[in-house]
């Protein structure tokens, strides 16, 4: 693995610890927060592995064009579409007023982040 890969790699256990954290928080939990980092976490495993496989890494949050790019390598990855789906729209619904998330939402946030981070550590042999 390259250094820059392991730096996706850590980047993105910085947010899953996060999302972790305010998912358990008894007092005054951040599931927005927690949310929002389940995004962050699959966008930047998704990124490492793009980094790793030398394909060039867009700027964007949009999971789903990430998984398009990766699913060229190995098709099987198409399989996590509803978890980037999910996750594409945590990035944005709960940042901002109107709409708040719930403690079931950071619980199916990091179900969906676990397939995807659990495909990611495989791809690359971590």
């Amino acid at each position: 693995m390259t250094l820059l890969t392991e730096e996706w790699v850590d980047k993105a256990e910085g947010d899953l610890a996060t999302a972790l954290r305010e998912r358990r928080a008894r007092k005054s939990p951040n599931y927005d927060s927690a949310c929002f980092h389940t995004q962050q976490c699959a966008e930047k495993y998704l990124k490492a592995i793009l980094q790793e496989n030398g394909i060039p890494i867009p700027k964007t949050h949009d999971l789903q064009l990430l998984l398009s790019l990766i699913s060229s390598l190995n098709p099987f990855w198409v399989t996590l579409m509803p978890e980037c789906a999910l996750l594409t729209n945590y990035v944005v619904n709960f940042r901002y007023p109107g709409s708040s998330a719930t403690l079931l939402d950071a619980k199916q946030g990091l179900i969906a982040l676990e397939r995807i981070r659990d495909f990611a550590r495989r791809e690359l042999g971590i």
